[in-house]
């Protein structure tokens, strides 16, 4: 008989299979998951249309569904630790899926803006559980790979909504595109077989066989018999307090970071929900002002994999600076006349600077903070940040009403990148706080986020 240490088993497990199972399922969740929340800014121009929306009830229906999102988040993850992550993330599946399927069914705007606010709920709870899963069984030196990997099922599955949408809503109507949110119901009986639980959650439910028979998996090679006594090392539950982060020079570096997060996040989900309708109603077709929907995302995963691969090789600061001021530059020319090309080649731009900034910024606040208030740092410029993705489909909407010249929407949204450049410019400077010490991290971290 032996004493196991559970997370040295997991840590130190070689690749294998059962880490493409759990990679497999964990990427097509969030899949799922990025099609249903792309979904809205696919349909909207149709929508608008349909029912004569204004532009000020079209961005809070845009927004309502980032409303359920932020409770999710809150609710689900708690709810995890008493019930296990793989229930909680097969019923977040279930509840965005069924609800998305209803959603093609509504007929009044109050009703669709219900049952996006419900769907995004699940949308929002399942996203914290995968990745907690996901980080749990990967292996320590290939870590951050997996989760980056992981995390590009975003941009894949907003680039098969709007992909699908080019095609399916002109010919079919837009709620067929709500009833495809419904094909993660028929792979349930395989979620449910093959997902595994969070082995902490089966050693704190005293489940020790079950997770005896998952490290089994994880680690074949190792000889672990039923007599050998599994441990996991006890960790502190205490968090530091907020005010922690204003304290040693930190107050002005991390109201900098709130901002930033806030602009970019506004942003990100101004163009995701409006994109497609401000190049619409600039006279570009459908079909095309979808097109620009897809290569947003296509520009995301460049941005994602290009800007930590350049960090590594001068700083997460000066990387940020240059994609902000990027992501400001490339909006500004979108509101003018350019060939087609150019068009798709500023949006992939704008994409691949803004979402692709969004992850780099996580890097760049769990570096900033000592390991002790790592975790509140990341979680409060996180919830700051919700706020911007709440605030941008409303700023769209308004843009909209106002009915300005094409170009001024485009510098409007511009706007927030000049904050946010100047917002990560002041973090660390010499009387603004302290910078931090950085090492050596892998390309991968940079590329690893949560939403």
């Amino acid at each position: 008989m032996k004493n196991i240490d559970v997370n040295d088993v997991i840590d130190n497990a070689i690749f294998n299979r059962f880490h493409w199972k759990v990679l497999f399922w964990c990427t097509l969740i969030i899949i799922f998951d990025g099609y249903d929340l792309v979904i809205y800014g696919v349909v909207l121009p149709i929508l608008m249309d349909q029912w004569q929306l204004s532009p000020y009830v079209a961005g809070l229906l845009g927004s309502s569904a980032l409303f359920g999102m932020m409770f999710g988040a809150m609710g689900f993850g708690m709810l995890s630790d008493r019930v296990g992550r793989k229930k909680v993330i097969i019923g977040c599946v279930m509840l965005f899926s069924v609800t998305t399927v209803i959603n093609g069914l509504a007929t009044t705007p109050w009703e669709f803006g219900a049952l996006r606010f419900i769907a995004g709920l699940g949308i929002g709870g399942v996203m914290p559980n995968v990745v907690s899963l996901m980080s749990e069984y990967s292996p320590a030196r290939r870590r951050s790979t997996l989760v980056a990997l992981m995390f590009s099922g975003y941009a894949v599955g907003g680039m098969i909504s709007a992909g699908l949408g080019i095609w399916i809503v002109p010919n079919f109507g837009w709620q067929i595109m709500f009833f495809l949110a419904g094909v993660p119901l028929l792979l349930l009986p395989l979620m449910l077989k093959y997902l595994p639980e969070s082995v902490a959650f089966l050693m704190a439910q005293k489940r020790e066989n079950e997770a005896r028979h998952v490290l089994r998996q994880v680690a074949p090679l190792m000889d672990i018999r039923q007599e050998d006594v599994l441990e996991v090392p006890p960790t502190s539950n205490s968090k530091a307090p907020v005010l922690e982060l204003f304290r040693d020079g930190r107050a002005m570096s991390t109201m900098m970071f709130w901002v930033a997060f806030f602009c970019c996040l506004l942003m990100v989900y101004a163009l995701g929900s409006w994109l497609p309708k401000l190049m619409s109603s600039a006279g570009y077709a459908l079909s095309s002002s979808l097109m620009f929907l897809m290569v947003l995302n296509v520009g995301a995963i460049i941005g994602a994999v290009g800007g930590g691969w350049l960090a590594d090789r001068l700083s997460l600061r000066s990387v940020l600076v240059a994609f902000f001021m990027l992501a400001s530059a490339s909006l500004v020319a979108l509101g003018y006349d350019n060939p087609m090309w150019v068009l798709y080649t500023l949006v992939g731009i704008a994409g691949a600077t803004t979402i692709g900034s969004q992850i780099l910024l996580y890097a760049y606040v769990a570096q900033y903070y000592p390991t002790s208030i790592r975790s509140t740092g990341l979680g409060w410029a996180s919830g700051i940040g919700r706020n911007g993705a709440i605030v941008g489909p409303l700023v769209g909407g308004a843009l909209l009403a106002m009915a300005m010249p094409h170009h001024l929407n485009f510098l409007a949204l511009a706007v927030p990148g000049v904050i946010a450049t100047v917002a990560i410019a002041l973090v660390g400077r010499s009387g603004f706080g302290v910078e931090p010490k950085t090492t050596a991290v892998p390309a991968a971290a940079m590329r690893t986020t949560g939403s």
